[in-house]
């Protein structure tokens, strides 16, 4: 599988966060050329303010190699945010792709350079914009319809 048949996968995990009433975000974890974990934002589900796709994905692929350092690909819908792009160094990740930029709290380009940043102990590789106008849309249609409801 390529780059953009991974992120239809994350797309695919990013509407069932819309479906739970979530921002539509998604998360895959690749490691050795299988998905070893999935996750969407489900921080309205469980009332929880660190359960974004990235930390859930993370969460899962830790369990399934017995451990922190996950040193998988991840791809995610859009730009993560400072905690989740702290995760993904804390968990060693080799590369991260994305799909639309987070233009209010991006740390991979955006607002912050995290992932890249060489004052920390781990670096990734970073790709940006996969089926970034998928992703976007996803978002927009989102809150647009968030917006009209009563």
């Amino acid at each position: 599988m390529n780059d953009f048949e991974y992120m239809r996968l994350a797309l695919a995990e990013a509407e069932k966060a819309a479906a739970a009433g979530d921002v539509p975000v998604g998360a895959i974890v690749v490691l050795e050329g299988r998905v070893i974990a999935v996750g969407w934002n489900r921080r309205e589900e469980q009332g929880d303010p660190t359960a974004h796709a990235e930390v859930e994905a993370l969460r899962a692929a830790s369990r399934q190699v017995g451990g922190w350092r996950v040193e998988g690909i991840l791809y995610v819908t859009q730009e993560p945010c400072p905690m989740c792009a702290g995760a993904l160094v804390n968990a060693r990740i080799k590369r991260l792709v994305f799909g639309c930029d987070n233009p209010k709290a991006g740390a991979v380009k955006t607002l912050y350079t995290i992932p890249t940043d060489v004052r920390l102990n781990h670096r990734m590789e970073v790709t940006g914009g996969i089926l970034a106008e998928e992703c976007a849309a996803l978002l927009r249609s989102f809150f647009v319809s968030l917006r009209a409801e009563p």
